[in-house]
């Protein structure tokens, strides 16, 4: 495993020549500033004049393909097709959330027209897999949307989203690996409980988990070895899923007409247009999980090509089975009867087939292991690129020379979402995730407006203006739209206002100021609408979130800071400028890589970053 840098070469500072088995400071704080305490002090002192020079430093599609990749020691592997793309999507996307929130909200808020509101949740997800799929063409990079935000918001707001995506995988794996212990004992006719540890600790810490341990770790093994073995074995098992679900439809569609149950269908809005969009904000968080294909585009063999046929025909996928199966659940039930924790196996079992809530338990155990090995290949590619850039320790870098991985992060990330599942049974989380997965792809449909509309140097400061004051009335109308969601039950008068709005301000982006770029290979249709539209949607749902959610992200994002002001701006400063620091010492780069010749060469600069 790679482990630790060791010695100089040929006075090159930071090639690396021998390993030891456990990590030193200097993997962690190789930077200038961190070389001593009298250097720290140096770089606290100089807060407000590096904070300043950062928060709006971008970087550039050249520099995040090959300066900054360069830093990871060894090249990942290039083995991916859009097959495996495709199935990676399928596998990261379709998970229990289908077996389980299909029931909760037609029973609670839309009745049968839960299809309708699959479809509105497909269609808001796969306005942000247009905008994720474009920059997964044009800067393909183990990153995801940490890369193209420092791209295009700045080295800051790339920061904020970093730590959200970390936060997202881990609480979201951890959750998973909890739920795939409830479904292996439920398959095995036990009580979910009765494989966890019963302890005297305080609620929701009390049942530790060590199933759910296991099955990461396992899960992480295999991302550790290969991608290739964790594709192959992704899309047998989702293959295997999909099976099941294609018998769950028809034998469920089957046996509910010999029944004659097509009368369940009616009413088929009880709860109104209102409980749909209602419904629509809770089963969008069952297309969560695509953003982690994007990871994959350093792995891919043509990213042109095989990236958007992966990323938009895995959701076209999605989205269909979801529908069909919301059709099929309503069609075998009445709204009212729907069972809200288990409602198709309770739906077959009162249609006289309760063999059948095995196979329905069996699926649900499958999505979840291909959505723990998904989500162990993508968390570890985004912690690698982070690395990269040293907002958080380079030693989180290192991509292995025979598997082609970043061991380091994998392991890491793997070690720190199983000390959650042990321990927690994340009920208070839940919320925080969703703020944190809207929050990053509305970010990423800002982004991508800011790509094509502006380009320093060539873009005028009226087209700039022009550009900030159309975004601040998008984001600005869009967050009064949820606003007034969240407070107003029955109202739609300010719809009137705050509509026509954000529809100007994307009529004057499309107007008023010119394209700048255009992408080289694949690009979102319909700039700015679709991107417009993106940020829209993200915002409005999240005006379904509770309040004390959104004070927990506030303080998540406080203790951010708090790390990055100490740390991870001193450490991406050094690196950025790559010139004498305040101590007048040449900052040392971890850069440069292990035995090799090929691609480092003396004296050449590993970081030239845009300041």
């Amino acid at each position: 495993m790679d482990t630790s840098l060791a010695e100089k070469d040929d006075g090159v500072e930071g090639v690396v020549r021998r390993r030891r088995f456990l990590p030193t400071k200097s993997d962690f704080l190789p930077e200038e500033s961190f070389q001593s305490w009298r250097n720290y002090g140096n770089a606290l002192s100089e807060l407000p004049q590096r904070f300043s020079s950062r928060v709006f430093a971008r970087s550039d599609d050249n520099l995040e393909i090959n300066d900054v990749r360069k830093r990871s020691q060894h090249d990942m592997k290039k083995t991916l097709r859009w097959w495996d793309l495709m199935w990676f999507g399928i596998g990261a996307v379709i998970g229990a959330g289908i077996f389980v929130l299909t029931g909760q909200e037609a029973h609670d808020n839309s009745g049968p027209g839960i299809i309708i509101s699959y479809v509105t949740a497909g269609i808001s997800a796969m306005l942000s897999v247009f905008c994720y799929t474009e920059f997964a063409v044009e800067i393909p990079v183990a990153g995801g949307s940490f890369a193209y935000l420092r791209v295009e918001l700045g080295d800051f707001m790339a920061f904020i989203a970093a730590g959200n995506i970390i936060l997202e995988y881990m609480i979201s794996g951890a959750a998973v690996a909890r739920s795939w212990t409830s479904y292996f004992a439920t398959l095995l006719n036990h009580h979910p409980d009765d494989f966890r540890i019963h302890t005297n600790l305080s609620k929701n810490y009390n049942l530790l988990d060590p199933l759910a341990v296991a099955i990461l770790i396992i899960t992480g093994i295999v991302a550790i070895l290969s991608t290739r073995a964790a594709s192959v074995m992704n899309w047998l098992a989702s293959i295997v899923q999909m099976c099941i679900i294609t018998f769950v439809i028809i034998a469920g569609i089957t046996r509910a007409l010999m029944k004659e149950q097509a009368s369940n269908l009616t009413p088929f809005l009880p709860f109104g247009v209102r409980g749909i969009f209602k419904s629509a904000s809770v089963v969008f968080f069952a297309y969560v999980g695509f953003d982690a294909v994007s990871t994959m585009a350093e792995e891919t063999r043509d990213p042109g090509k095989d990236i958007p046929i992966g990323l938009i025909g895995s959701m076209s996928i999605t989205t269909l089975v979801y529908c069909i199966m919301a059709f099929t659940l309503s069609l075998m039930q009445k709204y009212t009867d729907i069972d809200k924790n288990a409602p198709f196996s309770v739906a077959f079992k009162k249609l006289g087939w309760t063999w059948a809530q095995y196979i329905v338990a069996l699926g649900a155990l499958k999505g979840m292991t291909s959505v723990l090995l998904v989500g162990n290949v993508g968390q570890a590619r985004y912690l690698t690129h982070i690395a990269r850039t040293h907002l958080i320790p380079p030693w989180f870098a290192l991509v292995d020379r025979k598997t082609g991985t970043p061991i380091n992060a994998t392991a890491f990330m793997v070690i720190a979402t199983a000390v959650i599942a042990f321990f927690t049974n994340l009920p208070i989380l839940a919320n925080l995730l969703s703020i944190s997965t809207l929050f990053i792809f509305m970010l990423v449909a800002v982004a991508l407006l800011v790509r094509r509309h502006y380009v320093k140097g060539e873009t005028s400061t009226g087209n700039l203006r022009l550009l900030i004051i159309f975004l601040v009335i998008i984001l600005g109308s869009s967050a009064a739209n949820a606003a007034y969601w969240a407070a107003s039950k029955h109202g739609w008068i300010l719809y009137t206002i705050t509509v026509p709005l954000w529809f100007l301000a994307t009529l004057g982006l499309a107007l008023f100021v010119p394209i700048a770029r255009k992408p080289r290979i694949w690009g979102c249709p319909l700039v700015p609408w679709l991107p417009s539209l993106s940020i829209a949607c993200n915002i409005f749902l999240l005006g379904s979130i509770d309040k004390d959610s959104f004070i927990r992200f506030g303080v998540w994002t406080g203790l951010m800071l708090v790390y990055y002001f100490f740390f991870g701006l001193h450490a991406s400063y050094d690196t950025a400028i790559g010139s004498p620091s305040s101590s007048g010492k040449v900052v040392k780069k971890i850069g440069a890589l292990e035995d090799s010749k090929d691609n480092v060469q003396p004296g050449t600069p590993l970081t030239r970053e845009l300041v």
